[in-house]
């Protein structure tokens, strides 16, 4: 009948119906207080209880109906479940208190009155206004400026701290995870806190993969700090590196400083974070996707078109593979429910279904050299109402404890747009993980998937959340995706696979955990330019098997010209990848094959050039293997910024676009339209351009051309003979 959360959806950018807001208000502020009612409600007053007064009703008035739930739409997974949202203003109520006053304790609860004369009554919430003052809690670190620490304490505690950092004048600072928006975040403002932005991240300034973790270039003085925490931290990058951090009931915050060379940098934090594991060669082939490809038919369909149009591919990524409801089982597959994990044996696939040889299609692919991932889902989905072997399923999670808990022991019910509702395995525990990836383990003992896509690790909304491992959500939703894809990698390993997960979340420790892509992304040339800063950074921060949507996965499909320079670019990173978004088997297909491309665009260069790509990428393998080799060893990571390796060469910061593909090749990617030429800023050095063999000295800014088939790409004069053969074919 009536609702309120003072904390709402857990929503980290967006307010709620149903809260507080602020939800921890400040001395001097007024608190808005929102209630979500029924139809039935026609009246709803407040008893607000303040320390040492006599308590008042305050009479709440219905809301604009008008207005979003969520705020504007912000990235929802997609924009009718947005849509939905909003609509959920109905039914909301709100009133506006006093100013509080810190020291005091305020307590308050709401009566609405029905139709019928009947009332309901919630239970009592209790807040309170909060100051920040120059004591209160313990700050462990270094570089800190005296003077600049305070805490931000209530009658309940201390909840937050702040301090600035030293930054030298002239300092760049790069990293806090994967980010979209900027390289240098110098002048910025940002957060750190995992969360699923469907698209434009870079223009929002989101992440699924923050770090509270950054690499400060400032000539050769280069140093990084991480704040040690997996709590909300939030900076502001200005003349000192103001930092707000989240601190437990224990209000004490540390903060682990590191000098050296950039690389060493990185190699300190490493040591804290965790190390990434080499991964076999195969994840430097092409890697070929389309959520639509949602039958056997169709995925070796597409397989034959690789072979028939003679581009090579080495990865394939399934995503519609299963039955939309348990994420274990082949869609089409029957079987009769159990208690125990199922094997192969157990299902029967009708040879007239969607999958009807899901082994004997694994086992050809694996003929012609192509390896399996299959997509999967962290949550146990709950609508439409589960039923066969969904529903025994749901039944053990709650029953056996498995599932993240709300405050009161409830399991946590999924409160983002994207399987509203699902309940989500408590992936802290060990018990759980491994209950959760035993009804998976047939999928790689006996079909033999090699991998697996370890999607949407973004659904731990809500600060008062409680895991097994004893965190709290503030602490421990951050950390679901790290548990996630540990679980898919433990899973691979047990049966000798090599721990191949390929997901888009994550956060500090996600580093020895497979590998990443940028995420969901649109087809244009600013998602282009977002993308290559998001590999630049993530990599800053230790994740070494990167990639993305080459020329993205959302919308119309992209023009020739974007689609091949995306390729070009793409060929020189650490993953090369393509795949599209579900378009409901709409025609004209919007697959980002390079035939459908071709198709679509009328453009008879995409083939030829997109063939070239790729078998050059077959022949860069051996170079790419040998480079990872270094990077999870302790050195420079595999892509890179060129401020990694030329750390006290200004001219650098003016390309923040270009990279080191390892330690031998230089790459400067076409990020516009309409482009012939490019200018490409070369470091100290000898460089050979790959596409002539022209030697040019660095130092310097030179214009090289920019053909669709050669992307602009230098390589270290002492390397070239090892890699000439690479591009001479």
């Amino acid at each position: 009948m009536i609702r309120h959360r003072p904390h709402g959806s857990g929503h980290p950018y967006a307010e709620t119906e149903d809260q507080r807001v602020p939800a921890e208000p400040l001395a001097g502020e007024a608190v808005d207080l929102r209630v979500r009612a029924s139809a039935k409600v026609t009246a709803v007053v407040c008893e607000w209880h303040e320390e040492g007064a006599q308590p008042i009703t305050l009479t709440l008035a219905p809301a604009d109906a008008g207005r979003a739930a969520e705020g504007e739409p912000d990235g929802g997974h997609l924009a009718a479940a947005q849509a939905r949202a909003a609509r959920a203003a109905a039914g909301s109520w709100r009133v506006r208190t006093g100013k509080l006053e810190a020291g005091k304790r305020y307590r308050y609860r709401f009566l609405a009155t029905l139709e019928d004369g009947a009332s309901r009554t919630t239970k009592w919430f209790e807040t309170s206004a909060a100051v920040w003052r120059e004591t209160g809690g313990k700050l462990h670190g270094d570089r800190i400026v005296p003077g600049s620490v305070r805490w931000l304490a209530d009658v309940h505690g201390v909840r937050r701290v702040r301090f600035e950092m030293e930054l030298g004048e002239k300092a760049h600072v790069v990293g806090f995870g994967e980010r979209f928006d900027a390289v240098d975040q110098r002048g910025r403002e940002l957060d750190a806190v995992v969360f699923e932005q469907y698209k434009s991240q870079g223009e929002h300034g989101r992440t699924y993969l923050p770090m509270p973790f950054a690499l400060v270039v400032d000539g050769r003085d280069t140093w990084g700090f991480h704040v040690v925490t997996s709590r909300r931290t939030w900076y502001a990058i200005g003349a000192t590196i103001r930092v707000e951090a989240e601190v437990g009931p224990e209000a004490e915050l540390a903060v682990s400083t590191y000098a050296g060379t950039p690389a060493q940098v990185l190699d300190a934090f490493l040591d804290d974070a965790g190390r990434p594991g080499e991964l076999p060669e195969w994840v430097f082939r092409l890697w070929a996707s389309g959520n639509e490809w949602n039958t056997q038919q169709r995925v070796m369909a597409e397989m034959d078109l690789h072979r028939e149009h003679d581009i090579p591919v080495g990865a394939l990524v399934i995503e519609a593979w299963s039955d939309e409801s348990t994420f274990t089982a082949f869609r089409g597959a029957e079987y009769e429910p159990s208690e125990e994990p199922h094997r192969y044996a157990d299902y029967t696939f009708p040879a007239d279904g969607p999958w009807p040889d899901p082994k004997g299609m694994v086992d050809e692919l694996h003929e012609r050299d192509i390896k399996v991932l299959l997509w999967q889902i962290p949550l146990q989905k709950m609508r439409p109402h589960p039923k066969h072997q969904a529903a025994v399923d749901a039944r053990q999670l709650a029953e056996r404890g498995y599932g993240v808990k709300e405050a009161d022991g409830r399991p946590y019910r999924n409160r983002g747009w994207w399987f509203p509702l699902a309940l989500m395995p408590d992936l802290s525990a060990g018990e759980v993980r491994d209950w959760w990836t035993a009804k998976r383990r047939y999928l790689v003992e006996e079909v033999g998937v090699d991998g697996f896509k370890t999607d949407g690790g973004e659904h731990a909304w809500g600060y008062d959340l409680r895991y097994a491992d004893g965190r709290s959500g503030a602490e421990g939703n951050g950390l679901f995706p790290v548990h996630y894809a540990r679980a898919f990698g433990d899973l691979l390993r047990q049966y000798g696979k090599a721990p191949v997960t390929f997901s888009r979340a994550g956060f500090t420790g996600s580093q020895p955990h497979g590998a990443f892509w940028a995420g969901d992304e649109d087809s244009t040339w600013q998602a282009f330019r977002n993308s290559i800063r998001a590999g630049i950074t993530a990599s800053a921060c230790g994740i070494v098997y990167w990639g993305w949507d080459l020329a993205g996965f959302s919308g119309e499909v992209p023009s020739a010209e974007l689609y091949l320079r995306a390729a070009g670019a793409s060929c020189f990173m650490p993953i090369m990848q393509y795949h599209s978004e579900f378009n409901h088997h709409r025609t004209p297909s919007r697959d980002r094959t390079p035939w459908n491309v071709a198709e679509r665009t009328g453009d008879q260069r995409v083939l030829p050039v997109f063939r070239a790509l790729a078998k050059m990428r077959e022949r860069l393998v051996p170079y790419l293997v040998e480079e990872a080799r270094k990077a999870v060893g302790g050195g420079a990571p595999l892509m890179r910024g060129l401020f990694f390796d030329h750390p006290d060469d200004p001219a650098v910061w003016r390309h923040p676009l270009q990279y080191k593909l390892g330690d031998a090749l230089l790459v400067a990617p076409v990020t516009e339209p309409d482009v012939s030429e490019i200018s490409v800023y070369l470091p100290e050095g000898t460089w050979v351009h790959v596409w002539t063999g022209t030697r040019l000295t660095g130092g310097q800014e030179v214009t090289l051309p920019a053909l669709l088939a050669h992307p602009p790409v230098l390589c270290a004069a002492e390397r070239w003979p090892d890699l000439a053969t690479v591009f001479s074919a």
